[in-house]
C-alpha cells in the first residue's frame, strides 16, 4: 500500500505546483520515469506525478499504473474518481503489483466501483500475500479461518498472520495473541508470546487489544498480574471511547483495582457507558446507592468528558 508522505494539501492545483517540468526526456530510462513519479508524489506534488506517470501506466508499468489509482482514489491533484481507480488497480493487479492486487481485491470483495467476484478477489489476496502485503496478508488470513471454520483454518491460516503480524499490523498482532493463548496445540514457546503480542497491538492504538491487554494483566493471563498498568490501558481504551472499557473502569473504582478508588470516577465511567447502551444491573444499584450530590458531580464530569 502506498503511503502518503506529508506535503501539500491533496485539493492542491496546478496553480499551486513548484515541481519542474514532467516531460520525460527520450533519454529517461523507464525506471527513471516512474522513480520521479513516486518522488514527486512523496513530496505532494501530485500533477506532476499524473503527468510523469501516465505515460509509463500506458505502457503497461504496474507501479505507475498503481501510482495512478492512488491518485484517482484520493482526489490527489485531481478530482476523485472510483471509475478510473479501479481501471488502474485492475491493469496493475493484472500486471503483479501486490499493493493493486491488495486493493483491487478488496474492491472485488465488498462489490464497491466494481461487480463482486469473490473468487477473482480471494486469489489476487492470496497472490498480493504471498507477495509479501502485510494488509493482504492479514486479510487472506481471516478468509482461511472463514472459509475453515475450527482449528483447521486457524492452522492454515497462521504462517499469514504471523507474517502481517511482524509487518506490524495491529489487527494481526491481537489475531495472533488470541490464537496463542486460545488454540489448542500451539507451542509453548509461541504461546509464551501471547501477552507480548497484545501489548504490541495495544501500543499501536487498537481500542480492543488495550481493553483485552488491561483485562490481562489485571487477571494475570499470559504473565504475572499487574494491576496499576492494567489499570492504565483500561483508563486509555475508556477514553478513546471504548464502551466495555469505560464499564470496567467504573468496575475498578468501585473496587480500588489499580487504583486509591473514587466513587465520583466510577459514576462517570458507568454514566458514559450507560449512555452508550451497556446495561449493567450491578452498577446500577450502585449508582442508586450514591448521595443527590455524587451522582451531581458524576453527571457533571461525564458531561465535560463527552463534550472533549
Amino acid at each position: 500500500m502506498l503511503a502518503l508522505a506529508a506535503g501539500p494539501s491533496a485539493a492542491q492545483t496546478a496553480g499551486s505546483e513548484t515541481e519542474p517540468s514532467a516531460e520525460v526526456q527520450d533519454a529517461e530510462k523507464p525506471a527513471d520515469a516512474t522513480a520521479r513519479a513516486f518522488g514527486a508524489f512523496q513530496r505532494g506534488y501530485y500533477l506532476t506525478a499524473m503527468e510523469l506517470a501516465l505515460p509509463r501506466a500506458q505502457l503497461g508499468d504496474p507501479a505507475a499504473q498503481t501510482l495512478l489509482a492512488e491518485l484517482f482514489a484520493g482526489g490527489l491533484g485531481v478530482a476523485r474518481n472510483m471509475d478510473d481507480a479501479a481501471f488502474w488497480y485492475k491493469q496493475a493487479a493484472e500486471s503483479g503489483d501486490a499493493s493493486a492486487q491488495f486493493k483491487y481485491g478488496l474492491m472485488l470483495l465488498e462489490g464497491r466501483y466494481v461487480e463482486p467476484d469473490r473468487a477473482k478477489a480471494e486469489e489476487l489476496m492470496k497472490k498480493a500475500a504471498d507477495a509479501g502485503n502485510a494488509f493482504a496478508q492479514f486479510n487472506h488470513a481471516q478468509i482461511l479461518v472463514s472459509e475453515k471454520p475450527g482449528d483447521a483454518g486457524i492452522f492454515e491460516a497462521l504462517p499469514y498472520f504471523e507474517k502481517a503480524a511482524e509487518q506490524g499490523v495491529a489487527d494481526a498482532q491481537y489475531a495472533l495473541a488470541q490464537i496463542y493463548r486460545n488454540t489448542d496445540g500451539i507451542p509453548d514457546e509461541k504461546r509464551a508470546r501471547a501477552r507480548e503480542l497484545m501489548e504490541k497491538a495495544a501500543r499501536a492504538g487498537f481500542d480492543t487489544a488495550q481493553l483485552d491487554y488491561a483485562i490481562w494483566l489485571i487477571d494475570g493471563v499470559g504473565g504475572p498480574k499487574d494491576y496499576e498498568n492494567g489499570f492504565r490501558w483500561m483508563q486509555v481504551a475508556a477514553t478513546r471511547g471504548n464502551v466495555v472499557a469505560q464499564n470496567r473502569m467504573a468496575v475498578l473504582h468501585i473496587n480500588a483495582i489499580g487504583t486509591s478508588g473514587d466513587p465520583v470516577e466510577a459514576a462517570k465511567w458507568y454514566i458514559l457507558s450507560r449512555r452508550a447502551g451497556f446495561d449493567d444491573r450491578a452498577l446500577d444499584d450502585f449508582y442508586q446507592g450514591l448521595t443527590e450530590e455524587e451522582q451531581k458531580q458524576a453527571i457533571e464530569a461525564a458531561n465535560k468528558f463527552s463534550k472533549r
